[in-house]
Order: structure tokens, then C-alpha cells, then sequence
């Protein structure tokens, strides 16, 4: 029962790897980390015509990028009425960039990998109340839930009440649902006659024009470190200002088709899960039960969260589930919950910082990045500069 449940699929289990780098290399830019950000921005910048080294230190997508729940969901980390609140209206403009961001994402891709079928934010867990303390939690998400989709109307974001066998809560018509593993390799593979990609090449360093790793060198002009969790160890000047936690997720053998119609998230987002077009449930969540032990680096599930997932797993499906795979990742928390988009020294640009919700803000960070490096575009005010 180990593993990353995404990585059976077949395109990802076939998938026949990129050398690693060979020696010293010159281009025009170097992107380190080869994530959904990471590789938003190596196609950013082959498209503004610039020769470009991509380079990760294991697996494609084998951080967070390709571990993750699978959520295209529009907006911030933040449901939008609380970025409203902490940051003004630039909350509006991050969100309909995500989502210009996934139309971008499903008209490049083979039809069917992005499904879009909308997510349902519910008000708790699916079924009844355990016990008084979760039903007071449930009431006050009532509450909030309606605030989060009095805001999503105001500004002309698509939102419908929900209620059905899941429980109540919102529908978003305009999300989606993904194998991260799957849409990352392809991307990789659209990419990698473009650029020169290169796994398994542990970053040892980076400064102005030149990023040094295990197997030698590359130079360049433009370098952007495109890492979410542990950004601090690849660059250094910004571990002060993110936290990594670790977030973790199982997936079931098959249950009854159609129990997911899409994403689902509950108890304030902490919770969620997709049934995928094979059946299986991927499941996450549990970290604010147990946030000490989660602030930390390691990779490892640990048992103490993962009987947690046993019990939403079961919720999720409405009955008893036998889980196949155990799986946990690395990102990267900020204060405020803005991702950073930051230049750390001359030509050297970090992004990172997702909050949790990378799928989609990550690649807009990406490509502001490449906007910074090379016209000088200062970031939107809902990236931290």
C-alpha cells in the first residue's frame, strides 16, 4: 500500500524518463523544478523564442506537481471572499487568471485528460453530523459557504447551491478534475523537442547566470526556480518567508461509479477527494488535525493521518473502502496565502509558495515570472514580490 496512486496510469507508468544533465551547458535560461510551474515556464519562454535547460531533481512531476488531489479549481488558496477581504479586488484578477489558465491547459492537452466537471465545495463531510462538535462546525460553514458564493456572484463567477446524496454546499460549473501525473508528463512531452529536459539532476546551487548541479553547470541569463515545497533550500534568501508542510493522500480500489461526480472538498477545504474515470477514490487532507507534526519536510505518510483519510475515504464513498495507495508531498505555505514571485539576484527569479492549491496558481506565478525576467513587468499585486 505504497506508491502515488496517480502513477498507475499508463502514460505515466510507461513513461520512459529524460537524462540527466551531461556536463556543462550554456542557453538562454535555465528553469530548475519541472512541476506544472516549472514547465509553464520552460513553455513560456521557448515560445518567446528562447533556447531553455529544464531541469528536476528527480521524476518529472514527482513532488507535489504530480501528488497531488488532482483540483483545477479556479481562484487562490483563499475562497474568494476572504482574499477579498486580506488583499482587495486583485483576488478577482488571480482568479480569472486561473481560469483563463485552465482554458489554456485543455487546449493544449489530449481531449480527455482535463475533465471539466466542475467542483462542489461542501458544507462538512458527506453524511450526518458524528457528533455535536462537527454539526456546530457545519453550521458555521453554512455561513461561510454562503459568503463565498455571494462573492463568487458578485463578480460574475459562475456558482450554483448544491444539494444532493453528498450533502449541501456550492457548485463551481467552471473546474475540473485531472491525473497531475498524466498532465505533467504530457506537458513534459510536448515540450522536451522544444527544450532540452533533463531528470534526476540535483540542484546544488544558483546565483546570477549560472546554476550548478551534480552533473555540471548550466549558464544562462535567465534562470527561474520554478519549486513549491523546500523553495528554501534552492534558494536560500526566501526561506524565511514560506513554510513546507506535507500534505497527504491515499487512493481506494474502485467504488460504485458516478459517487464523485467531480472534486469534492468539505470542513473548510481541509478534506477532499475525486472519484477518477477507473473508479478509485483519491483522497487527501487531515493536515489541520495534526499541524505540528505536518510543518515539516518529510515525505513519508505517516499513520497518524492516514487512518484519519481511512475515515473521510469512507465517508467520500458512502461505504467501506479498501485502499491500494499511500502517498505524501512537500509544498510550500506563505503568510498570507499570496505565492511569491520574487527576483532573488540579478536574472534569477523564485516562484513557490502555492498554499496548497498549485494546479493553476503555480503556472500563473510561472509565467509572471518570465514577464519579470524579461520585460521587467513587476508581478500582480497577488504575488508577494
Amino acid at each position: 500500500m505504497s506508491g502515488v496512486g496517480w502513477d498507475a496510469a499508463p502514460s505515466v507508468a510507461s513513461w520512459p524518463g529524460l537524462p540527466p544533465l551531461a556536463g556543462d551547458r550554456s542557453a538562454d535560461a535555465c528553469v530548475v523544478g519541472l512541476g506544472a510551474s516549472g514547465l509553464a515556464a520552460v513553455e513560456e519562454l521557448v515560445d518567446r523564442g528562447l533556447s531553455v535547460i529544464g531541469l528536476d531533481a528527480g521524476r518529472v512531476a514527482a513532488g507535489a506537481a504530480g501528488r497531488n488531489g488532482g483540483f483545477l479549481i479556479g481562484g487562490p488558496a483563499l475562497f474568494l471572499h476572504d482574499a477579498l477581504d486580506r488583499w482587495g479586488s486583485c483576488a478577482v484578477d488571480l482568479y480569472r487568471e486561473t481560469l483563463a489558465e485552465l482554458d489554456r491547459l485543455e487546449a493544449t492537452l489530449r481531449p480527455g485528460i482535463v475533465r471539466r466537471v466542475g467542483s462542489i465545495r461542501l458544507t462538512g463531510l458527506p453524511g450526518e453530523p458524528r457528533d455535536e462538535a462537527e454539526q456546530a462546525d457545519r453550521d458555521v460553514e453554512v455561513k461561510d459557504c454562503d459568503a463565498h458564493a455571494a462573492a463568487l456572484r458578485r463578480h460574475g463567477i459562475a456558482v450554483e447551491a448544491y444539494a444532493g446524496p453528498l450533502g449541501q454546499g456550492i457548485y463551481l460549473p467552471d473546474d475540473a478534475a485531472v491525473n497531475p501525473a498524466v498532465r505533467a508528463m504530457e506537458t513534459a512531452g510536448r515540450l522536451e523537442h522544444r527544450a532540452s529536459l533533463h531528470e534526476q539532476t540535483w540542484v546544488e546551487g544558483v546565483r546570477s547566470g549560472e546554476v550548478r548541479t551534480e552533473h555540471g553547470a548550466v549558464r544562462a541569463g535567465v534562470v527561474i526556480v520554478a519549486v513549491d515545497g523546500k523553495l528554501g533550500r534552492v534558494v536560500p534568501r526566501v526561506a524565511r518567508r514560506l513554510r513546507t508542510a506535507r500534505l497527504q493522500m491515499l487512493a481506494t480500489e474502485p467504488v460504485a461509479p458516478g459517487r464523485l461526480p467531480c472534486p469534492v472538498y468539505g470542513r473548510w477545504g481541509y478534506d477532499y477527494a475525486q472519484q477518477g474515470p477507473d473508479g478509485r477514490l483519491y483522497v487527501g487532507g487531515g493536515r489541520d488535525r495534526f499541524v505540528k507534526a505536518e510543518w515539516t519536510g518529510s515525505v513519508e505518510p505517516s499513520p497518524q493521518v492516514q487512518r484519519y483519510l481511512d475515515g473521510i475515504a469512507g465517508r467520500m464513498a458512502g461505504a467501506p473502502v479498501a485502499v491500494s495507495h499511500r502517498w505524501a508531498a512537500s509544498v510550500g505555505f506563505t503568510a498570507d496565502a499570496r505565492p511569491l514571485c520574487t527576483e532573488v539576484a540579478a536574472g534569477v527569479i523564485a516562484v513557490g509558495g502555492y498554499n496548497g492549491t498549485g494546479n493553476l496558481v503555480g503556472p500563473v506565478a510561472a509565467r509572471a515570472a518570465v514577464a519579470l525576467a524579461l520585460d521587467g513587468t513587476p508581478p500582480a499585486p497577488y504575488l508577494a514580490p
